[in-house]
């Protein structure tokens, strides 16, 4: 007897219950560099005039997007190869490149949001 057809969502469930390592490893190192820069930036933020905002924003989306690509490369491994020896690849990179512009997006919202509801 065979079963069913998975329904479209229950298949996303599936997928946000089991993602793959790289995909997981590349969000999760975006995560931690928006945290801790964020925390940073709002403390800046909080004394600071409001027109040091943009530039310090941008540079806060750099840095999160960079490091993030960088912490995804080092930590990401191809799956092939000879066993013992570290496999990188620039795709490691690219996929924490595409996960981190909208983990900066977000973060950006909240940074923003939480600082001025404490600027009040």
């Amino acid at each position: 007897m065979s079963r069913p057809p998975e329904s479209w969502l229950g298949r996303r469930w599936r997928q946000l219950r089991n993602p793959p390592p790289p995909v997981l490893r590349a969000v999760l190192a975006n995560l931690v560099v928006a945290a801790i820069g964020g925390g940073l930036l709002l403390v800046y933020l909080l004394g600071a005039p409001p027109a040091a905002t943009a530039p310090l924003a941008a540079l806060y989306v750099l840095v999160v997007i960079g490091a993030g690509s960088a912490l995804t490369w080092l930590w990401v491994e191809l799956p092939a190869g000879p066993a013992g020896a570290r496999r990188r690849s620039l795709w490691a990179a690219l996929l924490g490149l595409f996960a981190g512009v909208p983990i900066a997006y977000l973060a950006l919202v909240l940074i923003f949001e939480v600082g001025l509801r404490l600027a009040r």
